[in-house]
């Protein structure tokens, strides 16, 4: 990618030193601090499930305690994101002992928002999919549960249905339209077949995400009232107002750390097989997809990484702009593109595993299989996108 030249009146121009890191860290240190406060006026045992249930008398209170944690996890990634990209202005014993502490403490919080998505996406889609009437997370009056005796070879017949629905799926207008598209139309048996175990699929997915969502609930609260967390929180209140340069930090231009961060993102996205996402529709990533193994799809871990990658690359501009960066349209539709990427990545891994659940009725695994072909297209379409965005900056650049 050709290299960008620095306007005369932009900030970056000049030497941006240390103490911008460190006015920089302060101020997240400070909305870290604040948003604590704000999650335990709140009342943070309220946080997750009351948030959403609309008829709870506090729920404002509860929303409020929500959006500060998501605030704790926003202020911890940029804290975390700045030690990592300019490691060596910073005390080395220090950093290292707080970047691995606030990651944990952002992948706690997050888990229960991730989980709760994660259920509405695949519900909508599972709605989508079989054209029903009614939510397929509520099964009909006398529909009984999810699980039924059908044999251990259901999950098979999962991969069989992802399959045929893969196979039928019109290509290019599924993965083209850069805001993830719909299903191409299914044909009319396969959709009555879908409409039959579509409420028990989404029942056992509304079961299972409901359990881990809620031991995630449990979990964020533990470790917001463990020993551990509040060791955290005391070394972010010391950061607030005591940044652990080191002597030569203050004279020390950032920007070329800055640009190491960036480079290493187009090193990564270089990695990448755009070529392939440049087409509609990849075969290879949905047969893959279909497998039994329940390890993670093995295209998917580039692209996770690509997109912390570009998170280090726009907290690194957040630290040059003083935090106020100029929005960047192309980088703003990158990010999004590979955001939507994790996610249905995660929605149908977590479909793949609902369709592993012993003795499932044959159409549940069948709406089940259909479900993970359809975020796995959703993949493919993240992936069109993100291909799309980056070209439009290449071209920009050069």
């Amino acid at each position: 990618m050709a290299q960008q030249h620095l306007e005369p009146t932009d900030p970056t121009a000049e030497v941006v030193t240390g103490d911008a890191l460190a006015t920089y860290l302060r101020a997240q240190a400070t909305e870290f601090l604040r948003a604590l406060r704000l999650h335990r006026e709140n009342g943070a045992a309220n946080g997750g499930a009351a948030a959403r249930d609309r008829s709870n008398t506090g729920e404002s209170g509860a929303e409020e305690s929500v959006d500060a944690a998501r605030a704790l996890r926003r202020s911890a990634r940029r804290i975390s994101g700045s030690l990592h990209t300019f490691r060596p202005l910073l005390d080395p014993d220090w950093s290292e002992e707080m970047r691995p502490e606030l990651a944990w403490l952002s992948g706690t919080l997050g888990l229960e928002h991730a989980y709760e998505a994660r259920l509405e996406r695949l519900l909508l889609a599972l709605h989508r999919l079989s054209g029903a009437t009614g939510f397929p997370g509520q099964p009909a009056a006398g529909g009984g549960s999810a699980g039924t005796a059908a044999g251990a070879g259901d999950v098979t017949v999962a991969v069989a249905a992802g399959s045929r629905a893969a196979g039928a799926a019109p290509v290019p207008q599924r993965a083209a339209p850069p805001g993830g598209g719909t299903a191409g139309p299914t044909s009319a048996p396969e959709r009555g077949n879908l409409t039959v175990g579509a409420a028990k699929a989404g029942a056992l997915l509304e079961r299972q995400l409901t359990l881990a969502r809620t031991r995630a609930h449990s979990t964020a609260l533990q470790a917001l009232g463990s020993s551990r967390f509040h060791a955290v929180a005391d070394k972010v209140a010391v950061l607030a107002s005591e940044v652990p340069l080191t002597p030569a930090a203050p004279t020390t231009d950032l920007r070329p750390l800055a640009a190491a961060a960036e480079e290493r993102l187009t090193d990564a996205i270089a990695g990448l097989p755009l070529i392939t996402a440049g087409h509609p529709y990849n075969a290879e990533a949905l047969v893959h997809g279909l497998s039994p193994d329940p390890s993670p799809h093995p295209q998917d871990g580039p692209w996770h990484q690509v997109r912390l990658l570009l998170r280090l690359h726009r907290y690194a501009r957040e630290v040059l702009y003083a935090g106020n960066s100029p929005v960047d349209v192309r980088l703003l539709a990158a990010g999004q593109a590979l955001n939507r990427h994790r996610d249905a990545s995660e929605a149908a891994a977590a479909a793949a595993q609902a369709a592993r659940t012993p003795r499932i009725a044959p159409a549940t695994a069948y709406a089940l299989g259909v479900l993970h072909a359809d975020q796995r297209h959703e993949v493919e379409a993240a992936r069109f996108a993100f291909q799309q965005a980056w070209q439009q900056q290449t071209i920009s650049a050069s």
